[in-house]
C-alpha cells in the first residue's frame, strides 16, 4: 500500500461520487473513474492533478484516472499503469519501478466528511481558545516560519480563502486552519501547528472550526495529507479516506 494504513472504512457512495466528479473536473480533459482496475489516462497540459508538465494520478474507490502533458507521456503511462492495481499505481516505489521518474510528490490521502459524519472537537486544551482571523492575516507569517518550508507548503495557509481559525500562545498563533475554495463547492483544508505545540489537540480544534465553517456554507470539506499524524486528526473529525493522489515528473525521452 502507498503508506501506513488507518483502519479500513466502507466508502460512502454519495461521497465517492462527489469526490470523483471533483477530480474528473480537475483533470482538464475528458476522463472517468468508471473502469475498475484500469486507469483512464488523458492528455491534459493544463491538468490540476499535478504540477505543470508532470503526470498526475488519482485513485478513488478502486478506480484510477491520470493525466499526462503530451501524447508520448500518456502512452508511456498507459503501458505502465496497465500492469498495476490501483493501490500500487499510487505507490511511489512501484511507480518508480514502472516509469522513468525524476521527481515525485506524494502519495497523499484524499479524505472527505459529510455534515452527518462530522465529529467536532469538544475541547481545545487548558486555557486555549479558538479565534477567527481574516485570510492572509500577517500573524500567520510567524507560524509558517516556525514550521519550516515543507510543512508550511503542505498547509498552504497563504492560499486560504476562508477565515483562518487560530489558537494563540504568548500573543502569537501556534495553530491555524482554514480552507481554500475549490471547484465543485469543495473546501480544501489547510492545517498547521507549531512543532512545539503538537500533540495537544490544537490541530483538531482549529481544523474542527474550519470544517464547521465549510459545512455551514454547504461545501464539501477535503483533507489531503501525507503524514500519519495529520490523517489521524482527520479521522478523529469523521473524515473518510477515499483514495490517493500522486504526481510524478518523467525523465526526458
Amino acid at each position: 500500500m502507498p503508506q501506513e494504513e488507518l483502519p479500513p472504512q466502507s466508502p460512502s457512495l454519495p461521497l465517492l461520487r462527489r469526490a470523483r466528479a471533483l477530480w474528473e473536473g480537475l483533470a482538464g480533459a475528458p476522463v472517468t473513474f468508471a473502469a475498475q482496475d484500469a486507469a483512464d489516462v488523458a492528455v491534459s497540459p493544463k491538468s490540476s492533478l499535478c504540477p505543470a508538465g508532470w503526470v498526475g494520478v488519482v485513485a478513488l474507490g478502486g478506480s484510477l484516472i491520470a493525466t499526462a502533458p503530451g501524447e508520448r507521456a500518456a502512452a508511456t503511462v498507459r503501458r505502465a499503469l496497465a500492469g498495476l492495481p490501483p493501490e500500487r499505481a499510487v505507490d511511489a516505489g512501484d511507480v518508480r519501478e514502472a516509469l522513468p521518474v525524476t521527481r515525485v510528490l506524494g502519495p497523499a490521502t484524499l479524505a472527505y466528511v459529510t455534515e452527518e459524519a462530522f465529529r467536532p472537537a469538544t475541547t481545545v486544551g487548558a486555557g486555549a481558545t479558538v479565534l477567527e482571523l481574516d485570510a492572509g492575516h500577517p500573524e500567520l507569517n510567524r507560524l509558517t516560519e516556525l514550521c519550516g518550508t515543507e510543512d508550511a507548503g503542505e498547509a498552504a495557509l497563504d492560499e486560504i480563502t476562508s477565515p483562518v481559525f487560530v489558537v494563540r500562545e504568548g500573543g502569537e498563533p501556534v495553530a491555524a486552519a482554514g480552507y481554500r475554495a475549490w471547484p465543485g463547492r469543495t473546501a480544501h483544508l489547510g492545517v498547521l501547528t507549531a512543532p512545539a505545540a503538537r500533540g495537544r489537540g490544537l490541530a483538531r480544534a482549529t481544523a474542527s472550526a474550519a470544517v464547521a465553517h465549510a459545512l455551514a456554507a454547504g461545501l464539501l470539506p477535503q483533507w489531503r495529507a501525507r503524514p500519519l499524524a495529520s490523517r489521524r486528526v482527520a479521522a478523529a473529525l469523521g473524515f473518510q479516506e477515499l483514495g490517493w493522489q500522486l504526481s510524478v515528473e518523467l525523465a526526458e525521452p
